[in-house]
């Protein structure tokens, strides 16, 4: 009875975590939004400067830089944060408050970053420090870290099954926990999930990427599924590349974090000025472009896509750090809407598969990339988009390209 009683208590804690991460999450969104809103919206109505964009770029890249100098280069990539937790089994969290300010500037001055990374690392120090205090659960601080890491990443992509599946999948050995385990992860992914979408509601926002629809398609389509994939492949070299060149530049100006910060801020703001659309995450501009496809251009839609993934490795390296997904997954879809405009194939089916293969090409974990992209895509092309998922993680990216 009494192990009874600690494991239905364990569960309870769990839910109660899930639960915080899903409030936390909603209020870190809601600020941003309400934030980049104000930035971008509410001032640009009422006062008429030039250059705008550049300025407000610029000047936030300087406040990230001072604000790196006095607090340290956060937040960590999301691989970083997953790779502490699984090696010690926690994520420090002295830091937590200005880990939350370093993801919050560059998503306000419209980095082309995620949200995932900053907030990961912030859900991960916050269940560390849970675990120490609750003496009684001392020994699982590990897996409370790692359950509301889980529970981030399910709830930031509306995804419970790949915030269960992403941690864990591996390029060598996916190892599953015990059945007992299992039904925790899920308690507080669904209990975090739950009160994001509960505050969602209360409050009359939406926050999260739109689902799109395909058409009927032609059986002849389907044959477009292999070039599709190895063009979003190619993606993933570009993407590589750039994130090469951008590493190798951090390297050689490790010293100057001000001056870096304001450099990558003037990059932003001067790509914003020209391509509006490579700025931000790109969560909320990839129905802008779906919708607009045509009147951009086929040409227009690969330069967007080719500069945005040059500056989310620029934004990332250069300081104003967030995650990858959220752009990769633009660019996926900006490059599919060309190959629609090209080739004549319809729109949701050219985005799928290209967007599959390209974040899988960068991810590694098939089954990972395609519950990611369940959210956007319709159901009926998940066989597709594990062609092109299994495609892109076994067509290997040279060692020279993923070297620091």
């Amino acid at each position: 009875m009494s192990k009874i009683k600690n494991d239905l208590l364990y569960l309870l804690y769990t839910v109660i975590l899930g639960a915080i991460v899903g409030a936390i999450i909603w209020g870190f969104l809601r600020i941003m939004n309400l934030g980049i809103a104000f930035l971008w919206e509410y001032v640009p109505s009422k006062l008429d400067f030039p250059l705008y964009t550049v300025c407000v770029c610029t000047v936030g890249g300087l406040l990230i830089g001072l604000w790196k100098r006095r607090f340290g280069d956060y937040p960590e990539e999301l691989s970083a944060v997953l790779g502490s937790v699984k090696k010690t089994g926690r994520y420090p969290y002295r830091n937590l408050f200005s880990t939350m300010g370093s993801a919050l500037l560059p998503l306000l001055i419209g980095a082309s970053v995620g949200p995932e990374a900053g907030l990961t690392g912030v859900i991960a120090g916050l269940c560390s420090w849970v675990g120490d205090k609750l003496k009684r659960f001392h020994q699982e601080v590990g897996e409370l870290t790692a359950i509301g890491m889980s529970a981030t990443l399910g709830t930031i992509f509306r995804s419970p099954m790949f915030g269960f599946v992403e941690p864990i999948e591996s390029d060598r050995e996916t190892v599953l926990p015990k059945t007992s385990r299992i039904v925790l992860y899920f308690a507080a992914i669904l209990s975090s999930l739950g009160i994001f979408i509960l505050l969602n509601k209360l409050c009359g926002v939406s926050m999260g990427m739109e689902s799109m629809t395909a058409q009927a398609l032609d059986r002849s389509e389907y044959l477009y599924a292999v070039p599709l994939t190895l063009v979003g492949i190619i993606a993933g070299y570009l993407f590589f590349i750039f994130k090469k060149l951008t590493g190798t530049l951090k390297a050689k100006t490790q010293r100057f974090v001000v001056l870096r910060a304001v450099a990558g801020g003037l990059l932003l703001g001067v790509s914003g000025t020209f391509l509006p659309l490579t700025m931000f995450s790109g969560e909320h501009q990839i129905g802008e472009v779906t919708e607009q496809m045509k009147d951009i251009g086929a040409v227009m839609l690969l330069v967007i896509a080719a500069a945005k993934l040059l500056l989310t490795n620029i934004c990332i390296d250069s300081g104003l750090k967030g995650g990858h997904f959220f752009p990769v997954i633009f660019c996926g879809v900006s490059i599919g809407c060309a190959m629609s405009l090209l080739f004549g194939l319809d729109a949701v089916f050219c985005a799928a598969v290209v967007t599959t293969a390209l974040v899988g090409h960068t991810l590694k974990k098939p089954l990972a990339t395609v519950l990611l992209l369940m959210i956007v895509f319709p159901p009926g092309l998940i066989p597709i988009m594990l062609f092109a998922a299994i495609a892109a993680k076994f067509i290997p990216t040279p060692k020279k390209l993923l070297s620091e």
